[in-house]
């Protein structure tokens, strides 16, 4: 009786270290993954604050030229807030197509990473 009651005991052991290793191995897989779509999220916005910035000078020179030739400052300064009206209404109407699918198939393309490099 008493070799079943260890058997019994040393598989109940290496239930619980089984258990735990797998535990561990779980957590270690969601801080990796947390990890690399922090790092990709953070250099996304980096870049979009630099093109942020760039598109910014752009417009305000490219609105001093236009208002330039056509002889009132804040023409120039009119014009180009027209065509980022029309760029907005566009983004607006297409959002789920334009940029709701996409930033969702990114997220999850750098959440699946892992798994997909495992296969």
């Amino acid at each position: 009786m008493e070799t079943n009651t260890s058997r019994t005991e040393l598989l109940f052991d290496k239930a619980e270290t089984y258990a735990k290793t797998s535990l561990e191995l779980i957590k270690l897989k969601l801080v990796s993954k947390s990890a690399d779509a922090l790092s990709s999220l953070t250099s996304h916005i980096a870049i979009g604050v630099l093109a942020v910035f760039f598109s910014f000078f752009l417009s305000i020179g490219l609105s001093l030229w236009i208002g330039k030739e056509l002889g009132e400052p804040f023409l120039g300064f009119l014009v180009v807030g027209g065509f980022y009206f029309l760029i907005t209404v566009l983004l607006f109407l297409n959002r789920r197509a334009w940029l709701r699918v996409p930033i969702g198939q990114l997220i999850l393309s750098i959440l699946l990473k892992e798994d997909q490099e495992e296969k």
